[in-house]
């Protein structure tokens, strides 16, 4: 086909009707069509020359795919007489053990799975979680994601790289591709992403396509429909949005394909981060549920029982963020109160702050805080120590807990006039 050099005024302006139904795409919360995702999936397969998948599961969250997916390769492992059910998890199986049990065993023979059940399953559900993280991260791990990923993603982009000149594609990506991406993933994306690496580790790394990478059917597509873009890679792209189209996530692996629902909820605040005060920002079908305050993940107790949250819970919290989440659910009337904050210093500035003790469990002696309002994250309190370590004079003051802050000699520090 001829390259594609530029774009038309009536092609540019499809721009916001693209992002629109892309972007819609990618925050779904209908349910997976799993029959459509398991024949695109396969056809994966196909294409990177890979045999057929052993097991084929559809599960009801990113979590359940990638725990299931890991689960059931262990068990299919230990078939071929690798002695890894010692390190396999009691945890999963209230959280995903039992379907993957029903879907394993109408998929094996079974008198496979009765050997199984009777060899490995006592053992498989007595081990602790922690004992299965440096199994997963250094067994679960596939070439999978590489083959199907190059064979299915990145000969797409090469070739329709090759037919559409780079200031068009620059311009589609920006127009459309971007903002289907800053949407879909920071909404919903990078938060599923970050919970389920921080769980199951490296065999996060087998789960790609799915809804949650909207924005590239969203650019590929309009070159498609919209710029005409014609080649023969349009069969490979079709399995990229076909599942897009019709699943949460896919976990690859040469044995086992693991196939993950959409959420059932999706709640943000008014600046498009998640947020929920009364349940779940983000929510499976299989009960796994992820909770924010204003873009912030925060433990599902401070939300769903808020008005027992504890303030002394929120103050221990290292991390600033979820930190000033947290006394943002309490509410700081209701944090300082408790707590029994005493005023040591008032700067008379909210930006400087006060510098306040506070009554901690555990502590013999009142812990110093710095209490200011962040232009970032609201009203934050930081512990400081009475004397700094910068400079060895006492921390008697808000400016003085300002300059320990940031790592300044009280001597040199002036503070800005403004924060961004």
């Amino acid at each position: 086909m001829k390259k594609i050099t530029t774009i038309t005024p009536e092609q540019a302006t499809r721009f916001g009707e693209w992002s629109k139904r892309w972007i819609k795409i990618g925050l779904s919360t209908e349910p997976a069509d799993f029959d459509r995702a398991t024949t695109a999936a396969l056809r994966a397969y196909e294409l990177a020359n890979l045999k057929r998948p052993m097991i084929v599961l559809h599960m009801g969250s990113p979590y359940g795919a990638t725990l299931g997916g890991a689960l059931a390769w262990t068990m299919l492992k230990n078939l071929k007489g690798s002695q890894v059910g010692s390190q396999v998890w009691s945890q999963v199986w209230s959280q995903v053990g039992s379907q993957v049990e029903s879907q394993v065993r109408s998929q094996v023979q079974s008198q496979v799975w009765s050997q199984v059940r009777s060899q490995v399953w006592s053992q498989v559900w007595s081990q602790v979680w922690s004992q299965v993280r440096s199994q997963v991260r250094s067994q679960v791990q596939s070439q999978v994601v590489s083959q199907v990923q190059s064979q299915v993603g990145s000969q797409v982009e090469s070739q329709v790289w090759s037919q559409v000149e780079s200031q068009v594609w620059s311009q589609v990506q920006s127009q459309v591709g971007s903002q289907v991406e800053s949407q879909v993933w920071s909404q919903v994306g990078s938060q599923v992403w970050s919970q389920v690496w921080s769980r199951v580790r490296s065999a996060t790394n087998n789960l790609y396509d799915g809804q949650l990478y909207a924005s590239w059917g969203a650019y590929i597509s309009f070159m498609r429909d919209v710029l005409g873009w014609r080649g023969s890679m349009l069969e490979r792209f079709s399995i990229n949005e076909d599942l897009i189209l019709s699943c949460g996530c896919v976990w690859w692996h040469e044995n086992i394909l693991a196939i993950s629902d959409r959420p059932t909820v999706i709640n943000c605040d008014g600046e498009g981060r998640p947020h929920c005060e009364t349940g779940p920002s983000i929510a499976y079908r299989d009960g796994w549920a992820l909770h924010h305050w204003h873009g912030v993940s925060v433990p599902a107790d401070w939300i769903e029982k808020r008005a027992s949250l504890d303030p002394n819970e929120v103050i221990k919290v290292k991390n600033v963020e979820q930190r000033a989440a947290g006394a943002e659910i309490v509410g700081w009337p209701k944090m300082l109160s408790v707590l029994k904050a005493k005023v040591i210093n008032d700067s008379g500035s909210p930006d400087i702050g006060q510098l306040i003790e506070l009554n901690l469990p555990g502590l013999k002696t009142p812990g110093r805080f710095l209490k200011a309002v962040c232009p970032r994250n609201g009203v934050i309190v930081e512990g400081v120590p009475r004397i700094s370590d910068i400079d060895g004079l006492p921390i008697d003051t808000a400016l003085a807990a300002q300059a320990w802050r940031i790592g300044d000699p009280q001597s040199e520090y002036q503070h800005p006039s403004r924060r961004t």
